[in-house]
């Protein structure tokens, strides 16, 4: 990957994001069986495209240093570029990160560095794609994740061994007794730490553990350009995912460990549309680079009038925190249909929110006896056609600055 990232080092910010369009072509070659990061497949012919990803703040954890660290975290341009070889498809990133962390220890305050590519199950409805990051009701996603860890991590994984589970600090062994059971635990550490989840909507995430998922993936960092590279190959098509007219609708997320990203603190992309040959989802690539034609400075008055009570943005910080999603970034994590449904059908996503106990008189959404969650945000579906798009001409701006 050392010279992979050499290109994106020379580029200035000005023209990646003259460039961005989060539309990605594939590059057709004969196989993807050795390819690697590094590989000279990638170095001589991947089509690199600059995508931003930006930082997640619809949600905050539970973590005062953490959320301290990411008050004011900028955007950053990612390097996306994809190969297929007719059976399986590799998307291919790499992303500045001043520093390399890895887990590598018995700490539970140190977090590392990782990429997540997520994969809508299909695009036949691109004005209704699954929600970013966690999918949503019948419109399921295919999540692969990779952290950056420098030693085996062990994981039961179904098997039912609970002795090679135990801190060697705690295990009755001593030298060469003790250097077995080390050499015991290597050999059952899964390495790299890759994870595939398939999902559809908040609390519903769950890892595919039984190897249907036949994914690889594949990271390394460059120190001297202080860049990541990244790789995930898997199938063009399989029981998760799958291309609608030879295009796929692919999302990336970036971690960063020196400010303690985890989970939902991170930095998302919007949706990209990547083009395997002969692709023609026109739709689908109009979606995704689709720029509401509204009025903004009135979408911002009527963002004031209408939803700045309940949420908060980068302009109105008068809502009471924790009422209703924050959308200080939503114009760089979605596309224009998705905040468009989501003002006219706001029961299509049901956003978790915070612990209700903690916060009982913000919840996002009511429970029935069946089950069924309902957003307490009212449809605005009464509004004038005019008025919505303006709304979300306005949102799309509702983004940070990207770093340089």
């Amino acid at each position: 990957m050392r010279r992979v990232v050499t290109v994106a080092a020379a580029l200035s910010l000005a023209a990646s994001m003259a460039m961005a369009d989060n539309i990605v072509k594939a590059v057709k070659v004969k196989s993807l069986k050795n390819v690697k990061c590094g590989s000279k497949l990638i170095r001589k012919y991947a089509k690199f495209v600059p995508v931003a990803v930006y930082p997640q703040s619809t949600i905050k954890l539970n973590d005062k240093k953490a959320l301290e660290l990411n008050k004011d975290a900028k955007a950053k341009i990612v390097q996306v570029a994809a190969f297929t070889d007719g059976k399986d498809v590799a998307i291919i990133m790499r992303w500045p990160d001043k520093s390399k962390d890895i887990f590598k220890g018995y700490k539970s305050d140190i977090y590392p560095d990782g990429f997540a590519v997520q994969f809508a199950a299909n695009a036949k409805d691109p004005q209704k794609l699954p929600y970013i990051g966690m999918g949503s009701d019948g419109r399921p996603v295919e999540i692969v994740l990779r952290k950056a860890y420098g030693q085996g991590v062990y994981e039961p994984n179904g098997k039912g061994d609970v002795a090679h589970q135990v801190n060697e600090h705690n295990v009755n062994a001593f030298g060469k007794d003790l250097k077995k059971y080390e050499k015991e635990v290597k050999k059952l550490g899964v390495r790299p730490y890759q994870k595939v989840f398939i999902s559809e909507g908040f609390r519903s995430m769950t890892e595919i553990k039984d190897g249907s998922a036949k994914v690889r993936t594949d990271m390394h960092y460059v120190g001297k350009r202080s860049m990541w590279g990244g790789m995930v190959v898997k199938p063009v098509k399989d029981a998760y995912s799958q291309p609608t007219k030879n295009e796929l609708a692919v999302a990336i997320a970036v971690w960063d460990g020196k400010e303690l990203q985890r989970d939902g603190l991170k930095r998302l992309s919007s949706w990209i549309a990547v083009k395997l040959p002969g692709a023609k989802n026109s739709t689908l690539e109009e979606v995704v680079t689709e720029k509401a034609k509204g009025d903004v400075a009135n979408g911002k008055k009527e963002f004031e009038t209408n939803c700045a009570s309940c949420h908060r943005d980068r302009n109105f910080q008068n809502a009471p925190l924790y009422m209703a999603p924050g959308l200080e970034n939503i114009g760089g994590q979605t596309t224009a249909a998705y905040i468009r449904e989501s003002i006219l059908e706001p029961n299509a996503v049901i956003v978790p929110g915070y612990n209700r106990n903690a916060h009982p008189n913000f919840a996002w959404y009511t429970v029935d006896d069946k089950g069924n969650r309902t957003s307490t945000m009212p449809p605005f579906n009464y509004l004038d056609k005019k008025v919505v798009e303006d709304i979300v001409a306005y949102l799309q701006t509702q983004k940070a600055e990207v770093a340089k």
